[in-house]
């Protein structure tokens, strides 16, 4: 009985032990788990959040067309109208051939050491045509044999503030952008199909913005320096911006916005020689209006009221989609003659545009899609002491307004450029004479996700006629077929072909030629690389 009872507890105290033991070492297991204690001298990290980042684009095309600039000092980077200042122009006798380039790098720094509340980014731009110079220094070119050119762009440095989860405070050269999401946090498509579509300001600049974002609502303020110029005078650029956007249901937003731009530059700055302003060159380059001041000093306070809309923006909660705006600019100038500022040239034009489509395929590639785009215009200048037509940042900046999302080539601008960036209505202004223009495109994905092919129809009417030409500005045909061998890279193959109308039987907008240019054409192979 005494031998039982002893076997018995030797057992008990066996499993007490046994279970003690599992314990102890379930309890180390879990210590371990929590980083508090270590057993092993191998274990597998854990991936960390990286404090650098590199993001890329490039891009190469190889076009050919029967336009380009005929002035030998443009032949690098060509901005603005077709057959304006810029000497661009058409031929029925001479085609284009060439290579070109482009590399825009982006550098984002976000240092665990002030817990991801700091980010800084940093983006260059690199463009070349092939084998256009070397040794040398500027930008737009730099790929002749043995290279060595400097050549390296600035776009953007700026730091952003992230001081509570929703608030954004962005610092210093960064996107001056008409939409009120966050450039940086934000697909560039939906910035240019949405809000203003960057038909006012789609450019870079130099400043700061606060932002607030949540789920239902967003807003944004910002001011912006264009133009310094000297230090000690009163002769700035500056701009102010206040965006608000609300998500009034799954399917409807709704936003409004005031632009406010105070110039006292009297045109000095600008890029190049070609100065910047209300009277500047710049303004006939970019196919604005340019005022007839001549050298006689101006004070500008030019302000933008505006409203837009969408439905189903994001293509997700319905087949049906449209956005919409009307932008309403007012101010006045104040013109000195001579004997003091006593002059004033009130300012009052209207912009719209509405676009809508619909979705008839399983991809968001499968859509059909109408834009619509209204500007007024001016038919006898400042004659009568007001200016009835629009203005954009195209005024101070080059090209610093683009409406590169209609799904025109040449007719309007598009985004598929490196030194080339023309069209017949480089502005909606259309050089103050006001815009009606309509653009039709057809996409569908012949292969899901891999191939898709586009076909589009553009036509532009000018809302008050130039001296001694018509209202037809012309009509557009376009195609494309692209090919998607690898997530984020394309390969595409585009042609346009555009109908000129009788607007240019006249020598105002024809560069003083009275006879009707040849119509123009293009056609390119592109590849391009998103890397992440």
């Amino acid at each position: 009985m005494k031998k039982l009872l002893k076997r018995e507890l030797s057992i008990k105290k066996t499993f007490i032990i046994v279970l003690t033991l599992c314990l102890l070492w379930n309890c180390n297991l879990v210590a371990q788990q929590d980083g508090t204690i270590d057993y092993f001298d191998r274990q597998i990290p854990r991936k960390s959040n990286k404090e650098f980042q590199f993001i890329a684009y490039f891009y190469n095309q190889l076009v050919t067309s029967n336009f380009f600039p005929t002035n030998d000092f443009l032949r690098g980077q060509i901005i603005g109208r077709l057959y304006g200042a810029n000497t661009t122009g058409s031929t029925d006798t001479v085609n284009t051939a060439y290579f070109e380039q482009r590399f825009l790098p982006f550098f984002i720094y976000q240092p665990k050491l002030l817990d991801g509340k700091v980010i800084l980014r940093a983006s260059f731009e690199i463009d070349w045509t092939w084998g256009d110079v070397a040794y040398g220094t500027g930008g737009n070119s730099g790929s002749a044999v043995s290279g060595d050119q400097v050549n390296i762009q600035t776009q953007n440095i700026e730091v952003e503030f992230i001081p509570k989860p929703g608030w954004a405070i962005n610092l210093g050269l960064q996107r001056m952008f008409d939409t009120p999401f966050n450039p940086y946090r934000t697909v560039f498509d939906k910035m240019t199909t949405t809000a203003y579509r960057l038909m006012y300001f789609g450019t870079d600049a130099v400043g700061i913005t606060v932002r607030k974002d949540n789920d239902f609502e967003r807003w944004k303020a910002g001011y912006f320096q264009l133009y310094e110029n000297n230090i000690q005078d009163k002769d700035d650029v500056v701009l102010y911006e206040f965006m608000y956007d609300r998500v009034l249901s799954p399917k409807w937003n709704l936003g409004g916005s005031m632009y406010y731009v105070r110039d006292r530059a009297n045109g000095e700055g600008g890029p190049s020689i070609l100065g910047q302003g209300l009277n500047s060159t710049l303004a006939d380059y970019n196919g604005v209006f340019r005022f007839p001041f001549g050298s006689d000093d101006y004070r500008a306070d030019v302000a933008w009221l505006g409203t837009y809309w969408g439905y189903n923006q994001e293509l997700m909660e319905d087949d049906f989609f449209m956005t919409g705006f009307l932008n309403y600019n007012f101010g006045s100038i104040d013109l000195d003659e001579g004997d003091g500022f006593n002059e004033t040239i009130d300012i009052s034009g209207l912009g719209a545009n509405l676009r809508l489509g619909y979705r008839h395929g399983h991809t968001e590639n499968d859509i059909v899609a109408a834009d619509i785009v209204y500007t007024t215009g001016d038919d006898d200048g400042i004659d009568d002491g007001k200016y009835s037509g629009v203005l954009t940042g195209n005024t101070w900046g080059t090209p610093a307004s683009i409406y590169i999302s209609s799904g025109a080539y040449i007719l309007f601008p598009h985004g598929n450029v490196v030194n080339r960036f023309v069209s017949a209505v480089n502005d909606i202004s259309n050089l103050g004479l006001g815009l009606t223009g309509v653009t039709l495109n057809y996409y569908k994905d012949i292969i899901p996700y891999k191939v898709n092919a586009k076909a589009g129809l553009a036509y532009a009417y000018s809302n008050v006629n130039p001296e001694n030409g018509g209202q037809n500005i012309g009509v557009e045909f376009n195609g494309r077929i692209s090919y998607q061998p690898k997530v984020f890279m394309n390969i595409e193959l585009h042609a346009a072909y555009l109908s000129l109308g009788d607007f240019y039987d006249s020598p105002e907008v024809n560069a003083g030629v009275s006879e009707r240019p040849p119509n123009p054409w293009t056609a390119f192979l592109a590849f391009k690389w998103l890397m992440f």
